[in-house]
């Protein structure tokens, strides 16, 4: 655990080194504080503290602020989760910043407010998401202050190990609650263009893949990876096969999958064990989600947020005997919400399960990027990509390196891998 301290009577650091930690300011942590406890609150000592696992961060930093201040002449302590650009140079970091920052902050400050409203207004809850209390968008310096959820007793689900149905219905009734909010808002103001008042909106993974080709080179190699380890196992010919002439598609398959059909809606659009985090009651069942990191937040076809996130978190022997349960729950929970607007679902269950028949690919492709570094036997494996200098890219080619040598005795190949292939080749969509 890293720590840099600051007592505000002498405003001097006690760590001077180049790190993303060091662009905490005391002004951003006043900022901050003002925000959450108000503006009579004094601010008298704070210090950086990293919490976060190897592995746990990809395209920034997170970490905490842990904060004393005096209110009402009592001393007391706040911390702060803060998400912070990763300061390193690589080109892939630098596309990223320049869009998932705009996009994280304008979903908190413009877009979930309106989300929320439309929520209250029918007597629901609002969508659980963490409250942003402070952002500062200056250029190779972005940094954000989140409410840190630990103190409400979220914790985060191990990646490694793929989410049972008590889980999965969980996230499932989120995103139906995400969705539904935004459907609502859609009805209140009939006519209005969604990406048009919310253009952060507009830019998905079809068009980031256009746009980079370091990106777009990323999932192609992951991809291969996916195709390698198919290989090596033996008796999935066919498959292998069938990804030689799948990735050249690349682009047109995102641009189908993302772009085609209808209704569109407000989506996550990176929804994956990572970027959710889960509280427990006393025997250790899950009874509560968070939805964290919409950095990628889109307007797109519902069907693909759900698309991946089961072919990103769960395993196939959860997946495949309960996928129809799944979509059932999800549809059921839009459905609900909708009607406590008074409203009709905007599509039949039987349409739903239609339309996600239909983009699986999407899911399969993160699936199979996924898939190191679910059966990483070690967080060694899956060191953060801001440890080293070689980025996003680095850490994927150590995970792989990693999974590599394990696939005869590692046994998450099967329910992570192997299954997915299984399901493409029965629902012929390999062919």
């Amino acid at each position: 655990m890293s720590v840099s301290e600051v007592t505000v009577s002498d405003g001097n650091s006690a760590s001077e080194a180049v790190t993303p930690q060091i662009l905490v300011t005391e002004g951003h942590v006043r900022a901050a504080l003002a925000a959450d406890k108000g503006a009579e609150a004094r601010l008298t000592a704070w210090k950086v503290v990293d919490f976060t696992k190897k592995g746990d961060n990809y395209a920034c930093v997170v970490s905490s602020v842990e904060v004393t201040y005096e209110l009402d002449g009592q001393s007391s302590e706040v911390v702060y989760v803060v998400k912070l650009n990763a300061c390193r140079n690589d080109t892939m970091t630098e596309f990223l910043n320049s869009i998932i920052y705009e996009k994280e902050t304008k979903f908190y400050s413009s877009l979930a407010p309106e989300l929320n409203t439309v929520l209250k207004e029918i007597g629901q809850r609002e969508i659980n998401v963490p409250k942003c209390l402070h952002v500062s968008l200056e250029k190779g310096k972005e940094i954000l202050f989140l409410e840190d959820l630990r103190r409400r007793g979220f914790k985060m689900h191990d990646h490694r190990r793929g989410m049972d149905t008590a889980h999965t219905n969980l996230v499932l009734r989120e995103l139906a609650r995400l969705h539904a909010a935004a459907f609502l808002l859609e009805h209140k103001h009939p006519g209005e263009d969604m990406m048009g008042k919310y253009p952060f909106l507009k830019r998905n993974w079809s068009d980031m893949l256009v746009e980079s080709r370091e990106m777009l080179k990323l999932i192609e190699d992951g991809i291969k990876f996916a195709q390698e380890m198919l290989a090596a196992v033996g008796g999935y010919e066919r498959a292998v096969a069938w990804l030689d002439t799948f990735v050249p598609k690349l682009l047109d398959v995102f641009h189908k999958q993302m772009e085609c059909g209808e209704p569109k809606v407000v989506c996550h659009g990176d929804c994956w064990t990572n970027n959710l985090l889960f509280r427990y009651n006393d025997e250790g069942h899950p009874v509560d989600v968070m939805l964290l990191d919409m950095q990628l937040v889109r307007y797109g076809p519902p069907a693909t947020d759900l698309s991946y996130f089961l072919y990103t978190a769960t395993t196939g022997d959860v997946r495949r005997p309960n996928l129809q349960a799944f979509l059932e729950c999800y549809h059921g929970a839009l459905t609900g919400i909708m009607e406590a607007a008074g409203q009709e679902a905007p599509f039949e269950l039987t349409q739903f399960i239609k339309d996600f028949k239909e983009k699986i690919l999407f899911g399969a492709i993160y699936g199979m990027l996924s898939a190191p570094i679910a059966i990483s036997n070690s967080a060694d494996e899956m060191v953060s990509s801001r440890d080293t200098d070689d980025g996003i890219e680095g850490m994927l080619r150590r995970a792989r390196a990693g999974v590599m040598g394990t696939l005869d005795s590692n046994p998450m190949l099967g329910p992570r891998l192997l299954s997915l292939f299984d399901e493409l080749m029965e629902l012929g969509l390999i062919t």
